[in-house]
Formats: structure tokens, C-alpha cells, sequence
């Protein structure tokens, strides 16, 4: 996987970077009703399924900005990520269990949903974590039985996990036809602002309308 070191030094960033990893471990957390009735259109339209859909939607908004795409190599230096994956979570009700596993991001969300259907039959018996996950992921997943207000995620490591954690509930129907639904980003105060996590909500509303107009792109 491609990425870029970076020197904390020269980063202008850096000093900020550092005090948020050093001195303030924070993890802000901001949940947002989206609308997705032009999604929900989209995908009816086009014979796809909604949950590859929107993670491929959330997926392309992340990788458009630098700030979601901060890990650590295996020697613990600070890298960014040329493109990184979404690490999913697929259900199964016969036994109340799931899988986690990673479908490639690429730009094209046909290809995607292709690939995310062929993921999911190969591990369909599977449980738990597939193994061999590539290491530039972020956490994506789905809580489709609740319309919730507000959804906090705790990653219990160092306090180092630079990676967004996306989450969404059940949609429900508003009376001037929207589809309104939960929608959580969790996102290191080291890699980003408040800025940069209200930006990532109107841009994923922006990639929703544009399909409701026409297309994916």
C-alpha cells in the first residue's frame, strides 16, 4: 500500500499534531441527519443495494481529503495513506454474529458494489475478522435496527487511531418525504478539526444529491 511519511517539522500541522497525541488524547464525535431518499432512489434505479452504496458514498468522501487518511507504519512513524479502505461489518441473522472485512475503495461505485458482493459471498462463512486485513482501513459500519441520536464509539487503544470510525442507523420517513438518517463520524483531534468533521457531512449530503440527480459522480 502507497503512503507518505510525515515530518512532523516541516507538516503544518505538525505542532498541533503533537500536542493532540502528546498532551490531549481527543476523539471528537459528531452525529448528523442525512437525507438519503435520493440514494435510496439511485440504488432502486440501478438494481444495487443500499448499505455498498452508501459505504462507497462515505468511502469517496474520505478519500478527498488528506485528513482522514493518517496511520502509523510498522516502525510507528507518523504516514499518510494514498487511498484507504473501508473495513465493514456485514451481519448475519441466522446466528447474530458478523464479518469484518475490507472491499477495495475504487471511484467507480459500480465496480465497487461488484466487488462487495463477490467479498461477501467468499466470506460468507466466515466470522470475526477476516484475516490478512490491509493496514490502511477505516471503520465502517451500520446499526440498522434503531433511529438513534447520537452514537460514541471508544476505540480502547494508545489513544492513537487516526482513522475515521463511520457509522449509521435506520432511516425513517419525514413528512415532506425525506429520509432522514443517523449518520456518526469519530475522528482524531490530531488529524482533524471541527471543520474538517462538518465538512465531511455536507459533502457526503452533496455526493447523495448528486446521485439523486442523475449519477455518481
Amino acid at each position: 500500500m502507497e503512503y507518505q511519511k510525515i515530518n512532523l517539522s516541516t507538516w503544518d500541522r505538525g505542532e498541533l499534531f503533537a500536542f493532540y497525541i502528546e498532551k490531549m488524547r481527543i476523539v471528537m464525535s459528531l452525529t448528523v441527519d442525512v437525507n438519503v431518499a435520493p440514494l435510496a432512489a439511485f440504488v432502486r434505479q440501478n438494481g444495487l443495494k443500499f448499505y455498498p452504496a452508501m459505504i462507497w458514498t462515505v468511502s469517496r468522501v474520505i478519500n478527498a481529503h488528506d485528513e482522514f487518511k493518517y496511520g502509523w507504519d510498522d516502525s510507528g512513524s507518523l504516514i499518510r495513506w494514498n487511498q484507504i479502505w473501508p473495513s465493514y461489518a456485514h451481519f448475519h441473522p441466522e446466528d447474530q454474529a458478523f464479518t469484518k472485512m475490507v472491499t477495495p475503495y475504487t471511484d467507480d461505485l459500480f465496480a465497487f458494489h461488484a466487488q462487495f458482493l463477490r467479498d461477501r459471498e467468499r466470506c460468507r462463512d466466515l466470522r470475526a475478522i477476516v484475516p490478512d486485513q490491509p493496514p490502511n482501513f477505516f471503520d465502517v459500519s451500520c446499526l440498522p435496527w434503531v433511529h438513534y441520536r447520537h452514537f460514541d464509539l471508544h476505540v480502547f487503544d494508545e489513544g492513537k487511531f487516526l482513522a475515521p470510525v463511520v457509522t449509521w442507523g435506520r432511516f425513517e420517513k419525514a413528512e415532506d418525504g425525506k429520509l432522514l438518517m443517523p449518520l456518526t463520524m469519530n475522528i482524531h483531534h490530531a488529524v482533524a478539526d471541527g471543520f474538517h468533521l462538518s465538512r465531511f457531512f455536507t459533502e457526503v449530503q452533496a455526493q447523495i444529491n448528486a446521485m439523486g440527480a442523475g449519477g455518481a459522480q
